[in-house]
């Protein structure tokens, strides 16, 4: 039988002779237990916010994308089409022109991104499942499809005859115009749907147009994009792909997949999740000071038990080891309750949504089996800081004085 550890089982479920030993125990014990359960539902509702954001751009985004490393095109040969039909981990793939330009309706203006597309861009992403009016554009048109955000900005709406919607490019080249008029291509465009993704930063971001058009409005050749982008075959891993990519393109182009694509959006939510794991972690720490304080507290009421103890054969070692491990019993204990409960909440919350964002918005939780073992790997490891320490109190001077 493991002596300390029985030992220590009896000190942390036995009330002491002394009240204030228990009501210091109960309060550390409590402690732990409302510490971990805030911090389990803290990070449930990080990794819910990430998911929530994420989702946003997932639908935009493809899987891969090849970029220039340098400037803001790229030129695609047909030889390498070719060997791009022939790509097994690829499913699909579109070519984009994408640039920065000036809208004009009315009386109104607006500098948002033309994302000119083809007719494969559908199948690589999912953006035409968001039309909220009207119907997505057909190819080799003027029509163009609107963020929710941008349309309510220009007051444009579907199929407008009040004014013509116009968009405005600065025509490449050096030198000086006649008018101002000159120095821009200009087309006149006609809205053919809204599409809304309930996020403020893409609804007002993107107008999408055919490719050819936006290929004309920028002056660029038939051959030259801003992006190819890509939906990669589930049966392939991303390192595959790239691969077989890095063998059509050589090291001409970047590739880059989804997460690469919004690494400030990663790293931000990084950063605000261990910023928060930080603070609570802190909390958690002031928390078990109390618990290192009952432990001192009671090595000084069992002294006298703690003498006959090590009179009739228990090391000093297995001495300080009853207080460890009645330290880590109640830490232990509180722990798991805390964990217990904040399951609970998170799962009230996921099942029925009782705190909202928005009218219709759940405020986003993430049950996450890796949020439980952080918790309780955080708490196991300070609690057995804080009981070691309380623990060195033994010593044979401190018994025999």
């Amino acid at each position: 039988m493991n002596v300390p550890f029985y030992i220590a089982k009896r000190y942390a479920f036995s009330k002491s002779k002394t009240k204030a030993i228990n009501t210091i125990t109960k309060i550390s014990t409590i402690g732990i237990l409302v510490s971990s359960m805030a911090l389990f539902v803290v990070l449930s509702v990080f990794s819910g916010l990430k998911t929530f954001n994420l989702s946003f751009t997932n639908e935009i985004d493809p899987d891969m994308v090849i970029e220039p490393i340098h400037g803001k095109s790229i030129s695609v040969t047909e030889n390498e089409i070719q060997k791009l039909n022939n790509l097994k981990e690829i499913l699909a793939y579109s070519f984009v022109v994408e640039e920065r330009v000036v809208f004009n309706y009315g009386e109104k203006q607006l500098v948002a991104n033309i994302k000119g597309i083809d007719s494969l861009y559908n199948k690589v992403t999912n953006i035409d499942k968001h039309i909220l009016y009207g119907d997505w554009l057909l190819p080799n048109t003027n029509q163009v499809v609107l963020g929710q955000i941008i349309s309510n900005n220009l007051s444009v709406g579907t199929y407008t005859d009040e004014h013509f919607l116009e968009v405005l490019a600065m025509k490449p080249g050096e030198g000086a115009f006649d008018s101002p008029e000159d120095a821009y291509n200009k087309f006149t465009l006609y809205p053919s749907g809204i599409y809304s993704l309930q996020n403020s930063d893409i609804d007002g971001k993107y107008i999408y147009a055919d490719i050819h058009l936006a290929q004309e409005l920028l002056e660029w050749n038939k051959n030259q994009f801003s992006k190819i982008e890509f939906k990669v075959a589930n049966e392939f891993s991303e390192n595959q792909t790239k691969k077989a990519l890095v063998g059509i393109f050589g090291d001409k182009y970047q590739i880059k997949n989804r997460s690469e694509l919004n690494d400030s959006l990663h790293k931000m939510l990084q950063t605000e999740s261990i910023a928060i794991y930080l603070i609570f972690t802190l909390v958690i720490i002031v928390t078990l000071f109390s618990l290192a304080g009952g432990l001192i507290m009671m090595i000084l009421e069992k002294k006298e038990n703690l003498k006959t103890l090590n009179d009739i054969g228990i090391s000093i070692r297995n001495l300080k080891r009853i207080f460890l491990f009645q330290g880590m019993i109640l830490s232990t204990f509180g722990a798991i309750l805390g964990l217990l409960l904040g399951l609970g909440i998170v799962f009230l919350q996921y099942k029925f949504q009782f705190i909202t964002i928005s009218e219709q918005v759940p405020y986003p939780v993430e049950i996450n089996f890796s949020n439980a073992i952080i918790v309780f790997l955080t708490i196991f490891i300070l609690a057995f800081f804080a009981s070691l320490l309380a623990s060195t109190r033994i010593n044979k001077k401190y018994l025999y004085t």
